[in-house]
């Protein structure tokens, strides 16, 4: 697959700097936008893949870091370490995530009234919170995401459509978080798909998942073709009006 040129996107949260990077079309201004959340060890090769998907189809895609820009994310023990102290700290994820969206929404092209937002992992849970804190988010999708939260969504909270592509096996997420989710959407009023994939398991989206060797984590080649078509529709019908 030819990957997209990218544009280096970046920001500032509370004095952190944060960075990442857009793809867009060859043309057109006020473009449906997606941004991108990685999981919690990044992943910059499978998000450039992303982004340049979205792209080809229409979709100015920004996919970007909730980390320090100044930090090594390459490194498992400093991702690690990065990732606990956001989750340690979930005023500042979901004022962070806020920050991202503002700053996706003002770049050339993109258009803040046809916003959507997808998370892997520890981004399905940044996607999360960042519709559960109000954000105009039309499309809300998480993808083997973590899904607790300190702060629940109430009715009006969420302004769009949400839709998490679960594992049944997923060892980070289980069964009964997915089952809290749902109540806390219908609960909220929000309309909402929730598939799970019964035999699949965390990370399932992930060509390179087998290659970590831990329990738990592989890659399923039919929930991760699924969830994408299911993506491809949703976004069509939210952020292009095409029912």
């Amino acid at each position: 697959m030819k990957l997209a040129e990218f544009q280096q996107i970046g920001c500032e949260h509370e004095g952190v700097p944060l960075a990442g990077f857009a793809a867009r079309p060859p043309s057109g201004d006020r473009l449906p936008t997606v941004l991108a959340f990685p999981g919690a060890a990044g992943g910059a090769l499978r998000m450039r893949m992303t982004v340049s998907k979205l792209a080809e189809l229409g979709y100015l895609a920004a996919a970007v870091s909730m980390y320090d820009a100044r930090e090594d994310a390459s490194d498992e023990k400093a991702a690690g370490r990065l990732f606990m102290e956001l989750i340690k700290a979930p005023d500042r994820l979901r004022s962070r995530v806020r920050t991202w969206f503002d700053a996706v929404a003002a770049l050339p092209g993109a258009d803040p009234d046809r916003m959507a937002a997808i998370g892997y992992c520890f981004g399905g849970k940044c996607v999360l919170e960042l519709a559960r804190g109000g954000a105009d988010v039309k499309v809300t999708i998480a993808y083997h995401g973590l899904l607790t939260t300190d702060a629940p969504a109430r009715p009006g909270d969420i302004k769009g459509e949400v839709a998490a592509y679960c594992a049944g096996r997923d060892p980070f997420v289980p069964v009964a978080d997915i089952d809290a989710l749902r109540g806390e959407l219908t609960e909220a009023g929000v309309p909402h798909q929730i598939t799970l994939f019964s035999d699949a398991r965390h990370a399932f989206t992930d060509p390179e998942a087998d290659s970590h060797g831990r329990a738990g984590i592989a890659f399923d080649a039919l929930a991760e073709r699924i969830s994408w078509a299911g993506t491809v529709e949703l976004l069509d019908m939210k952020l292009r009006d095409r029912s």
